[in-house]
């Protein structure tokens, strides 16, 4: 599948079908890597050639954000599978592959009647695919929320002894609590365990002599308990303080424990229910915006062809996937079929050409009507 498509209009003098044919050997001879397919666009209603002026200044802004939100759905997907470690399927619209519907593209009457006005067609397909933005923007939110509710969780649980929850490291033996007595736990630099073993006895008075056990330790920190009177807690965690000693405040509670655990699985499942919900959302959605986007496509080669070529519509218009290397020839063949007489005007500026400006920085600036789709 390619990832990059030209969809370009040739005007027709004598039929469409002899043009497609030339077009079909011109390619076939010259360039017989890049394939070809006919874009059919039907007989849409054409208005005034001022409503066709007003429409065209905005094609190209109204392109760019349901372009942008095809890229944005489909990143969605690509972080999803990337996360879960799913294999990717491929987008579809309507269970078909989205370069086949592209490059055998079908109008949808029913969908976009070919009688309403053109600006019509275009504020509906805007206007469907604003609401699947909104949408989107609301779905990842609340998986988002729930990813940074686990991934803190998970921080507490795997980060250094200074932050990590502790409660799954201390068992109901290694804390004594009495009415004079409490066990306090102090996260101690890996280098000074030495200091630690040599002066905890002595930061305040009332402290059980050899009462400091060792439970854990991780890179940084190894984490100790010492036992004292209740009375002398907060010198103690003042005079630890002063040494660089860090005293957690911790409670022993099966119950917070459990309640802990089972919160962290209710957040795992929610996480999973959601991602699986965002997929499938933005698989369906994915559809619907590419659908729109190609109907809009067919909108804009409508109304630029006629701005270009004239009244009555006259044109063939078609979808090709040149290779990279092979663009050059493209170019040259499709400008030597659209039997313009002033295409040396659209050659860039350093080719000698006079219209390098003319498309305010765009690279498809031609003497006959062309658009790039990116599917990815």
């Amino acid at each position: 599948m390619a990832s990059r498509y030209w969809v370009v209009s040739l005007p027709v003098k004598d039929s469409a079908s002899s043009l497609w044919n030339r077009l079909q050997d011109q390619i076939s001879k010259h360039s017989f890597d890049t394939p070809v397919y006919r874009f059919n666009i039907p007989n849409l209603r054409v208005g005034t050639l001022d409503s066709l002026l007003a429409l065209s200044d905005d094609l190209l802004k109204s392109n760019s954000f349901v372009e942008g939100v095809s890229h944005k759905i489909r990143r969605q997907i690509e972080e999803l599978e990337r996360v879960s470690g799913v294999e990717s399927n491929a987008l579809t619209v309507d269970g078909v592959p989205v370069d086949s519907y592209l490059t055998r593209f079908v109008w949808d009457e029913a969908k976009y009647p070919t009688m309403s006005p053109l600006k019509e067609i275009v504020d509906s397909v805007q206007t469907q695919v604003a609401k699947i933005e909104d949408d989107l923007k609301v779905r990842a939110a609340e998986y988002n929320n729930i990813r940074s509710q686990l991934n803190a969780i998970n921080r507490k649980q795997s980060g250094s002894l200074a932050v990590r929850d502790l409660s799954s490291l201390v068992k109901p033996e290694d804390i004594i609590t009495s009415e004079h007595l409490v066990t306090l736990l102090a996260v101690v630099p890996k280098y000074s365990q030495k200091d630690w073993l040599s002066s905890y006895e002595t930061l305040t008075n009332y402290v059980v002599p050899r009462s400091s056990k060792k439970l854990f330790e991780d890179n940084e920190y190894a984490l100790y308990t010492v036992t004292l009177f209740g009375r002398a807690a907060d010198n103690f965690r003042t005079s630890a303080r002063e040494k660089g000693f860090q005293i957690r405040d911790f409670e022993y509670s099966p119950e917070a424990q459990e309640s802990r655990k089972q919160e962290l699985e209710k957040l795992v499942q929610d996480q999973e229910s959601l991602r699986s919900s965002l997929l499938q959302w933005c698989y369906t959605s994915y559809g619907e915006v590419f659908s729109s986007w190609m109907h809009f496509c067919a909108v804009r080669i409508f109304a630029e062809s006629i701005l270009r070529y004239g009244l009555p519509p006259s044109f063939l218009s078609c979808v090709l996937a040149p290779s990279s290397k092979g663009e050059k020839k493209v170019r040259s063949i499709i400008e030597g079929l659209s039997d313009s007489a002033n295409s040396k005007y659209w050659k860039p500026e350093e080719e000698g050409g006079g219209m390098g400006g003319l498309g305010g920085g765009d690279a498809d600036a031609h003497p006959y009507v062309s658009f790039t789709i990116n599917l990815s």
